[in-house]
């Protein structure tokens, strides 16, 4: 059976749904997703690499956590059962800091960020998912940009998350 996600509005009003294949199949749809920001005790942000078998963005790096939510499921449920399933996280310390639209060239999503502490010895990687993960110091991740190493989305999130940082500690 397909999975089914949930069509929003801008505010993530349930306004319909659709399957994951109709979400990517460049209709646009608007579709929530979860992001979650994975900081360590020292500052230093835990990227995933994307393993060679996904279908976008193969072998990238990427946000820590990352996923869609499933028709019927709040945007939290859908965050705890991501870090779960990616990482072997249980999350309870996360807050919430921003949602924006991101449109790629096959899709259109509502993503919804979050950010928490956990340290290494916190996560187990699924390897279906992800082919390797490690925590990265602000200044690597800046050095890095535009190499081509870094999904677009990331690159994007990268820029949204650093701003949102610098206000909070302001």
């Amino acid at each position: 059976m397909e999975e089914l996600f949930p069509i929003v509005d801008e505010l993530g009003n349930v306004i319909g749904s659709a399957t994951r294949k109709e979400c990517h199949a460049r209709t646009f749809l608007l579709h929530p997703v979860v992001h979650l920001h994975v900081f360590d005790e020292a500052g230093r942000l835990f990227l995933q690499k994307r393993s060679e078998s996904k279908d976008v963005q193969p072998g990238k790096w990427d946000t820590s956590v990352g996923g869609h939510v499933d028709f019927g499921e709040s945007v939290e449920v859908a965050l705890r059962r991501e870090a779960r399933e990616e990482l072997g996280l249980s999350i309870r310390n996360e807050r919430k800091l921003y949602s924006y639209v991101f449109q790629s060239d096959v899709e259109r999503e509502l993503v919804n960020t979050f950010c928490c502490e956990a340290e290494l010895s916190d996560i187990t990687i699924d390897p279906v998912e992800i082919s390797e993960g490690r925590f990265w110091t602000m200044k690597e991740i800046r050095k890095s940009l535009g190499s081509g190493c870094f999904t677009p989305n990331f690159e994007l999130e990268f820029a949204k998350l650093t701003e949102a940082l610098e206000k909070e500690s302001r």
